[in-house]
């Protein structure tokens, strides 16, 4: 089934999935900036960057720590890796008992120090890319293979704190009577305001108009191009001044009525265009086939995902197991399917908006050649 606009789809879920809510609309509209979230990380474990992800981290600005921003999801390089093969453990399965099962494998955490957390709840909840340990320069995350009754196979990484890229989500619901949401224009600055200030690669604008880059050398030269220029040459650089504190920043937005007139960018999104590296639209048409084979017109290879969505957010909500953070254990296996076997569908749902004329392919590339630097040697000088 088709929908006119995410406006529509959202009125959809009012009437057939959150018809019991006091606020019915507002419901549906945080249900929906969940979705695009689960889409967007759910798409990057996909990927292949699932040891790469942390949620929620507070990032400072490029050489200014005393201002930090939370993002939702920023990936970082792999230092170290262990896999824990599966084996039995008693629920909670909390990183206690983890870290003694990485104590049999000689798996050097010893400066990573942190409170506890609960990777798989009694409940059968996971904590995606739960973090325990952490020191100034790295940080711990676990994350669950798979489950065998009671025997659990997980992977743990070492992080580095600094992250080579960074995604943000950005909806704003459309409220009764007008044209697009009223918070548009702020979420727009202050998306634009992170992107511009975190990475070590900053953007100017020269007389002409055009967008230049400056970063800093070793030898204090400040070295400038044309930013798309100067953005091609660090990502493909092994020079650790140009690359330690350099992030990709990377921006997702939803609902085309907050964000265009017609075919063309209102000043919000022009706001964003400008500031992130890449700008992915989900379009209208993209999120409601999500929903509608997810809840409208289920698929029976998202049962799982289905039967955690209404456990949180239906009449009868026993707790929330369908977020970024906290994910069903059952959901997390079909939506890593899911995604995994409809990559090439999925990247459908998106339209580039900046870099003007590039696909999904080009970032995933970008993203790839990141990841595959030797972070451990640039990192140490």
């Amino acid at each position: 089934m088709s929908y006119q606009s995410v406006d529509a789809l959202q009125q959809v879920l009012v009437e057939k999935v959150f018809h019991y809510a006091d606020d019915r609309k507002k419901a549906a509209g945080r249900a929906l900036g969940t979705l695009v979230e689960i889409v967007t990380y759910y798409g990057l474990k996909g990927w292949g960057f699932r040891e790469n992800v942390a949620i929620e981290r507070a990032l400072p600005e490029y050489k200014n720590p005393a201002i930090t921003h939370n993002v939702e999801f920023s990936l970082h390089p792999v230092l170290r890796q262990q896999g824990i093969p599966l084996q039995e453990f008693t629920l909670p399965l909390t990183t206690a008992k983890i870290r003694r099962a990485l104590d049999k494998l000689q798996f050097a955490h010893q400066d990573l120090t942190g409170k506890g957390a609960q990777v798989l709840s009694n409940h059968g909840v996971l904590r995606n890319a739960c973090r325990f340990g952490e020191c100034a320069s790295a940080f711990c995350i676990a994350s669950v293979d798979e489950i065998k009754g009671k025997q659990c196979a997980l992977t743990v990484s070492v992080l580095s704190q600094h992250p080579f890229s960074i995604f943000e989500c950005k909806r704003v619901g459309v409220e009764e009577g007008m044209k697009k949401g009223p918070q548009s224009i702020e979420k727009a600055k202050q998306g634009a305001y992170v992107a511009r200030s975190v990475s070590a690669l900053q953007k100017v604008r020269y007389a002409s108009g055009q967008i230049g880059g400056v970063i800093q050398l070793a030898d204090g030269t400040l070295y400038h191009k044309p930013y798309g220029q100067l953005l091609e040459e660090t990502i493909n650089s092994n020079d650790p001044a140009m690359l330690r504190d350099f992030i990709l920043t990377v921006g997702v937005v939803s609902n085309h009525g907050n964000w265009f007139t017609g075919d063309d960018h209102n000043k919000e999104l022009k706001v964003l265009a400008q500031s992130y590296d890449w700008l992915l639209f989900l379009t209208d048409q993209g999120l409601a086939e999500f929903v509608s084979e997810l809840l409208l017109h289920p698929t029976p290879k998202l049962t799982g995902a289905r039967k955690a969505f209404l456990k949180s957010y239906g009449p009868r909500a026993t707790g929330n197991r369908f977020t970024k953070v906290k994910m069903d254990a059952e959901a997390d296996v079909v939506l890593r399917h899911y995604f995994g076997a409809h990559a090439e569908k999925i990247e459908s749902w998106f339209n580039v908006i900046t870099p003007n004329g590039q696909s999904l392919k080009r970032l995933r590339e970008e993203l790839k050649t990141l990841n595959e630097k030797d972070w451990t040697e640039m990192l140490s000088k």
